[in-house]
């Protein structure tokens, strides 16, 4: 409901508040008028008013039963624009309780993200680990083959490229000397 339609309403109760005890105080004039004629008319059985005070007395209960009927017909056009009025509350009521439901859930679903960023993105990352760890231990063993292949290699091209160095005669005169007895 909008501020400009807030004081609308408290207008529209304010004047069927005020129609109601207008209607009420009529009601009240009616029933004292009408006793009173009761007890006159009771009272002296041959007592009839004069003709123009009856018609002047019909006359102005015609006037009321016609200003009644407006009221009445106030009253229930304002019944009825309060009634949607109600209506309205309770449906613009019902979207708040919706909204806040809503809200309340997307509340928790961002405070819930976080986990649930962290548990996919562990969740995508165990297939590149697992590669990750299948690369490493295929390039060890590739490694391996690599360092084998290479001491092979190196042992077979020493085989073929010994250098043979000129052999000297062994003098039968020992080259170590000898320090004798010291």
């Amino acid at each position: 409901m909008s501020q400009s339609e807030a004081p609308t309403l408290k207008t529209l109760q304010t004047e069927v508040s005020r129609l109601r005890e207008d209607l009420h105080l009529r009601d009240q004039l009616v029933q004292q008028l009408s006793q009173e004629l009761f007890r006159l008319v009771k009272g002296n059985a041959n007592f009839t008013p004069p003709p123009e005070v009856s018609e002047r007395h019909q006359a102005q209960m015609r006037l009321l039963r016609e200003q009644l009927q407006d009221v009445e017909q106030q009253v229930k056009f304002y019944q009825d624009q309060i009634a949607s009025r109600d209506q309205e509350i309770y449906q613009l009521r019902q979207s708040v309780q919706e909204l806040t439901d809503r809200s309340r859930m997307l509340e928790q679903v961002v405070q819930e993200l976080p986990q649930i960023y962290r548990q996919k993105f562990a969740e995508r990352m165990a297939p590149v680990r697992e590669k990750v760890a299948m690369l490493q231990r295929e390039n060890r063993q590739l490694h391996a083959e690599l360092q084998s292949v290479s001491y092979r290699l190196a042992v077979r091209n020493r085989n073929i490229t010994r250098i043979e160095l000129p052999s000297f005669a062994r003098p039968s005169i020992s080259v170590i000397p000898t320090f004798g007895n010291v």
